[in-house]
């Protein structure tokens, strides 16, 4: 179940929080954010290739990437069992910006996204079927937890791809982290 928690950004102890798709995707819409859920509905193995995953989802992906002049898409898949994940976690951890929107469709699993943006931090929990769009230019930063399961439809404007711009700030580290937020089977 996808959940928002809305924090002032001076204060990581107290939050709002909303579970209900219509009043997180208004909430987020209200910050600037596009969130919407889409159909997840393909069984893929875990270890399905990133040519596998976007055959099985290319229709939507090809009617995102036309509406909104995206270039290429790619996959990022992280399990527990990959030995690099800690360092891919700690990749995404700090409060950064990109000259481009970060548009990513959940297909398996789920992560968390912090969106600093009008003096709040939206924590909001992306999974299966989620489509979030953060435009370009946006503070933020993203969480995939310690034990770590998504697979995730990237897409961006320029062939390059992903590029951080990190703003230095500190304050992703003042937030609670995923395991503070999401209940992690043992």
């Amino acid at each position: 179940m996808s959940v928002l928690k809305i924090f002032e950004e001076n204060d990581p102890e107290n939050y709002q929080e909303f579970t209900e798709f219509e009043e997180i995707a208004a909430r987020l819409k209200q910050a600037g954010i596009h969130f919407e859920r889409w159909s997840a509905d393909r069984d893929l193995a875990k270890a399905s290739t990133p040519e596998e995953i976007l055959a099985a989802y290319d229709r939507p992906v090809q009617d995102l990437m036309k509406r909104c002049g995206f270039v290429t898409a790619d996959v990022i898949s992280v399990n527990p069992e990959m030995p690099n994940h800690p360092e891919l976690r700690k990749k995404f951890l700090e409060e950064h910006t990109h000259s481009e929107d970060e548009a990513r469709f959940f297909v398996d699993g789920c992560g968390l996204f912090y969106i600093h943006t009008n003096n709040k931090i939206y924590a909001v929990l992306c999974e299966r079927g989620d489509f979030i769009d953060v435009p370009a230019n946006t503070r933020h930063w993203f969480d995939m937890g310690p034990r770590p399961l998504l697979k995730v439809i990237r897409t961006f404007t320029t062939p390059e791809g992903w590029v951080a711009d990190f703003t230095g700030s500190g304050i992703a580290s003042r937030f609670p982290r995923f395991e503070s937020i999401v209940a992690i089977p043992a």
